[in-house]
């Protein structure tokens, strides 16, 4: 076993395993610590496949500003009353299992797909690829970004920023969900 794929397989297992943390744990920050660490193993993968823009869009869109949104979300919420809503009826429980169904079935028609798709040689793919005109666009998404739109860009981050720091605010004041007693 070369050590690219031992890199592999480890970084798919903490994915599994931090996936699997985020449905199992019983507390939601957890759950959310456990979501960005597949995220940023993701990351990894795409690291390991030597494609760094993608490595790089997912860990400052998803690990970062999702995470942020998804902790501010959590901040809102009262968590001590929250497990009350959730019933253990059988209705619920078909409902869990029929989705577990799909989803699983979802997953093997992934899989049977990408393993008959995956039998094509790279070279027939970058044939393909150059019939069909595919260009390399990263260049023009990053010179569209940072030197037309940086303006947007930018205020988006400010946005980002306020919504964070009123998210705590609202949190933390009388009557919020974090207010100090």
């Amino acid at each position: 076993m070369t050590a690219d794929v031992f890199l592999f397989w480890f970084l798919a297992f903490m994915t599994i395993v931090s996936g699997l943390g985020v449905v199992l744990m019983a507390n939601p920050i957890y759950s959310a610590l456990s979501l960005a660490m597949t995220m940023i193993s993701v990351a990894a993968i795409f690291v390991t496949l030597q494609a760094y823009f993608l490595a790089g869009v997912q860990i400052i869109v998803y690990a970062g500003a999702v995470m942020v949104l998804f902790v501010m979300v959590l901040m809102l919420f009262d968590l001590k009353h929250e497990l009350q809503a959730f019933t253990r009826g059988r209705a619920t429980g078909a409902i869990k299992i029929a989705t577990v169904g799909i989803l699983s079935g979802l997953v093997v028609g992934a899989v049977t797909i990408g393993l008959t798709i995956g039998g094509k040689n790279q070279a027939e793919v970058a044939s393909a690829t150059k019939a069909a005109g595919i260009v390399d666009t990263t260049r023009g998404l990053s010179e569209a970004l940072f030197l037309k739109n940086v303006f947007g860009f930018e205020a988006l981050g400010v946005l980002l920023l306020v919504i964070a720091v009123g998210t705590v605010a609202l949190s933390r004041s009388k009557g919020g969900t974090h207010a100090r007693d």
